[in-house]
C-alpha cells in the first residue's frame, strides 16, 4: 500500500462524504476511488470555510476535510485555518508537502509556519506512520477543546509504499470530561445564594450539543440568559428567558440585565476579553466553566470554576440543584421574564422604524427583519458577513433552533460567509441556507459563487450593497475624503448570474420578501441564488452600555 491510498483508507474509515480541495493534491485520486467527493472551490480560502461551516453545522461531530497542494496551496490557506483556530473550530487540514530531500528554506513548510494556528501540526515522515498520525489528528480533533489540526504529508510520502500488515486502523469516538463533584456543590451554593445572576453561553454548548441541559438549568433557576456571537443558536431567543446575543451589538435586554447582575455564570464560553462580544462590566463575580483550563481566569478573575463538558456539567449542576431546591426549582415565578419582556418590547419599539422603513435606498434593517419574519426557523441556517451585516442583524435576527445561525467573526477575514454557508448547505442539505454579506466581501470571495453553481450547493446569498467599505470613513476619514478608499461599485447580479446563479437587484422594500419567497421556490429546483439588495448606508447599531 502506498501512503496515499492509506490517507484515503483511513477517511473512508471515519465516514468521511466528502473533502473540500482546491485544486491538485495526489491524494484526491485514491480519495476518488474511495467514493468519498472532492468538491473543488476557487480559491483556498473558500475550501477552508466550505470544511469550517460543515463542521460548525456539525456542531463538531462531523469534521470538514481539505485538501490544498504545497507551496502556494498552503500559503494561501493561512486565513481560513486562522479563522477556523480563532473560532475553535474543528476542521482537518490536509496541505500538500515538498519532498522530503526539499524539506529545506525557501520552501513553505505547512507544519512549520501553522503551529500558532492549529491545535496541532505534524509531518509524514515516512508512509507507514500515517495510520497512527491519522488517528492522533481525529483524537485531536474529537477530544478537548476543538481547534484545527493540520497533517502535512510529503509529496514522496503519498508515493512510498509500505506493507499491508502495518495498515491497522480505527475510528475515534473522542472523549468527554465531567467536571469535580466538589467544584459542582461549590457552583450550586453561589448560585443560590445570588439574587441577579445571569448566564452568559458560549459555543462550548452547541458543540457539547447542550442546548436542552442549559435551557432546564435556566428554567430551574428562572435565571436569565445571553449567548455570545458564537455562541448564539444555543438558547432560542423568542424564550421567556433570553436576553439575546451579546457581540460587538446587542439587543438592550443583554447590558440591562448585565449591570444588575451580581453573578455571571459562564458556561461553554473562554470569556475572552475582545471588540466582537459583550464583556463582562467590572467588579462582578464570574464563575467559568469550560472544556479548556487554559481559559480558567485568563481575561477575568474567577470565584469558581468547573473544567469539563458544557453537556455533562450541566447535568450535574441540573442533579445539584434539584437536590436543594426540588425537581421544579423556582419554575412559575415569573418575575424575571417579565422584566425581559418589557425591557424586550421598549427596545423594539425604538428599533421599528429603522426596521419597517419603507426608505430607499432600502435600509439593512429592512432586510434582516423582513429576513427574520419569512423564513421557517426550524428548517433554516442563516450566517452572516463580518463587519455592517454581522453587526445588523445579531441583535435582530432572532434564533431559536441550535445550529440556525452561525455566529463568526472574531478575525473578520471577510468573505468567510459564503464557504460556511456552502458547508452548511452540504451538512445538511434539506435546510434553507442563507448568507448575508456586503460589498467587502463580495471582492474577497465573489467568484466562489461560480462553486456553489457548479458543484451544486443551492444557498440563498443576499448582498447589502451601499457601495461602501462600512465603517472606514471614520478610522481614516482624510484617506476617505481625499481619495474615497471607502467608496466600491458595480452590478453584482450580472456578475453572479454570469457565474450561473438565479441573480436578482432588488430596489424597493416591497419587493423584499416577495424576492425571498421565490428564492424559496428556485433553491429546491437545485440553483444557488443570489439577492443583491441596494441599501442606505447606515452607521447606527444597536449597542447599549
Amino acid at each position: 500500500m502506498d501512503g496515499k491510498t492509506a490517507v484515503a483508507k483511513v477517511l473512508k474509515a471515519e465516514g468521511v462524504e466528502f473533502v473540500t480541495c482546491f485544486p491538485y493534491n495526489p491524494i484526491l485520486d485514491p480519495i476518488a476511488a474511495e467514493g468519498i467527493r472532492p468538491v473543488k472551490a476557487r480559491t483556498e480560502r473558500v475550501a477552508i470555510g466550505i470544511a469550517d461551516g460543515f463542521t460548525r453545522s456539525s456542531f463538531g461531530r462531523r469534521n470538514g476535510v481539505c485538501f490544498v497542494q504545497n507551496g502556494p496551496g498552503s500559503e494561501n490557506s493561512f486565513a481560513g485555518i486562522a479563522q477556523a483556530f480563532a473560532d475553535s473550530v474543528p476542521v482537518l487540514f490536509m496541505p500538500g508537502g515538498y519532498a522530503r530531500r526539499d524539506l529545506k528554506r525557501p520552501q513553505f513548510v505547512a507544519v512549520n509556519n501553522y503551529r500558532e494556528v492549529t491545535k496541532w501540526a505534524d509531518l509524514v515522515h515516512f508512509a507507514d506512520q500515517i495510520p497512527t498520525l491519522m488517528r492522533r489528528a481525529f483524537t485531536y480533533l474529537r477530544t478537548g477543546r476543538p481547534g484545527p489540526v493540520l497533517l502535512e504529508v510529503p509529496a514522496d510520502v503519498t508515493a512510498e509504499q509500505f506493507d499491508d500488515k502495518f495498515f491497522r486502523y480505527s475510528p475515534v469516538k473522542g472523549w468527554k470530561a465531567a467536571g469535580d463533584p466538589v467544584d459542582v456543590r461549590r457552583v450550586v451554593k453561589a448560585l443560590l445564594a445570588t439574587r441577579n445572576p445571569v448566564v452568559r453561553a458560549g459555543n462550548g454548548v452547541l458543540y457539547a450539543g447542550a442546548w436542552d441541559e442549559l435551557r432546564e438549568f435556566a428554567e430551574l433557576l428562572q435565571i436569565p440568559v445571553f449567548t455570545t456571537m458564537q455562541g448564539k443558536s444555543a438558547f432560542p431567543e423568542n424564550h421567556p428567558l433570553s436576553l439575546g446575543t451579546g457581540g460587538r451589538t446587542r439587543p438592550k435586554m443583554v447590558m440591562h440585565f448585565l449591570k444588575k447582575a451580581d453573578l455571571v455564570f459562564a458556561i461553554g464560553s473562554s470569556c475572552t476579553r475582545e471588540t466582537f462580544t459583550t464583556n463582562i462590566p467590572e467588579g462582578k463575580t464570574v464563575i467559568q466553566s469550560t472544556i479548556d483550563e487554559v481559559d480558567i481566569g485568563k481575561d477575568y478573575p474567577v470565584a469558581e470554576a468547573i473544567i469539563g463538558d458544557a453537556k455533562l456539567v450541566l447535568a450535574q449542576l441540573i442533579a445539584e440543584i434539584k437536590k436543594e431546591l426540588g425537581p421544579n426549582g423556582r419554575k412559575g415565578d415569573g418575575t424575571v421574564a417579565g422584566e425581559i419582556k418589557a425591557v424586550k418590547e421598549e427596545w423594539v419599539k425604538e428599533w421599528l422604524p429603522k426596521l419597517t422603513s419603507d426608505e430607499v435606498p432600502i435600509s439593512p434593517y429592512r432586510v434582516v427583519w423582513d429576513l427574520n419574519r419569512t423564513l421557517d426557523k426550524n428548517q433554516s441556517i442563516v450566517t452572516p458577513e463580518a463587519g455592517g451585516p454581522r453587526d445588523q442583524s445579531i441583535p435582530f435576527y432572532e434564533a431559536t433552533v441550535p445550529g440556525g445561525f452561525i455566529g463568526w467573526g472574531k478575525t473578520t477575514t471577510l468573505g468567510g460567509s459564503l464557504g460556511f454557508a456552502m458547508g452548511a448547505k452540504l451538512a445538511n442539505p434539506g435546510k434553507m441556507v442563507v448568507n448575508i454579506l456586503g460589498d467587502a466581501a463580495m471582492g474577497m470571495a465573489g467568484i466562489d459563487f461560480e462553486t456553489a453553481v457548479r458543484e451544486k450547493i443551492p444557498i440563498l446569498s443576499i448582498l447589502l450593497n451601499n457601495s461602501r467599505f462600512g465603517g472606514y470613513d471614520k478610522m481614516l476619514p482624510t484617506a476617505t475624503q481625499r481619495y474615497s478608499i471607502d467608496r466600491v461599485g458595480g452590478d453584482y447580479s450580472k456578475v453572479v448570474a454570469a457565474l450561473g446563479c438565479h441573480a436578482e437587484r432588488i430596489e424597493q422594500p416591497g419587493e423584499i420578501v416577495p424576492a425571498i419567497q421565490r428564492a424559496k421556490k428556485i433553491l429546491a429546483g437545485g440553483q444557488p441564488v443570489f439577492l443583491e439588495m441596494i441599501t442606505r448606508v447606515d452607521t447606527e447599531f444597536s449597542v447599549y452600555e
